[in-house]
């Protein structure tokens, strides 16, 4: 019997995204508390720019992008965000846009698995992905719990379960 196999990734989706900060977007143009406030979200590439004229509508609006995000499923784990910065009359926050596993992250998954799951499992990292095989398909969706157990860093899902 061949072995069986999946794929931890790290990826936003992209649709789900544009939706959360579309909606974000339209709550904000409607909302009384934002009125006159020069709030304004934008989404270019993996940057998301985040203007308001106080900090703390600056903070607000931040809190509707990452209250949309959740709603549309979108992990906070994708999102990084800076501070305030006083830029002229306006604040700005600037939020970066992670996705894929790093090979130190990787690697810190393959240990956690060698460390804690069934020791039937061979792991492989893949530039952004880590590959895990087994015999046993049993023994891979144990695998699966204890990775979404775990507590890391950045957001995971798993694709190509064979």
């Amino acid at each position: 019997m061949a072995d069986s196999s999946f794929d931890v990734v790290s990826k936003i989706d992209r649709m789900e995204l544009d939706n959360a900060i579309n909606q974000a977007i339209r709550e904000i143009d409607t909302r009384f508390d934002f009125k006159n406030t020069g709030a304004k979200i934008e989404l270019t590439g993996d940057k998301l720019a985040i203007e308001a004229g106080t900090e703390e509508r600056a903070k607000a609006a931040l809190d509707v992008v990452k209250d949309k995000m959740i709603k549309r499923g979108v992990s906070l784990k994708h999102l990084e965000t800076a501070d305030p910065q006083l830029s002229g009359k306006i604040y700005k926050i600037a939020c970066t846009l992670k996705e894929g596993i790093s090979t130190e992250n990787a690697k810190k998954v393959a240990k956690f698995l060698r460390d804690e799951g069934p020791k039937s499992i061979k792991t492989q990292i893949q530039g952004d992905e880590l590959r895990v095989t087994s015999k046993s398909r049993d023994d891979l969706q144990e695998a699966i719990e204890q990775i979404k157990n775990g507590k890391f860093e950045f957001a995971v899902q798993f694709v190509n379960f064979r």
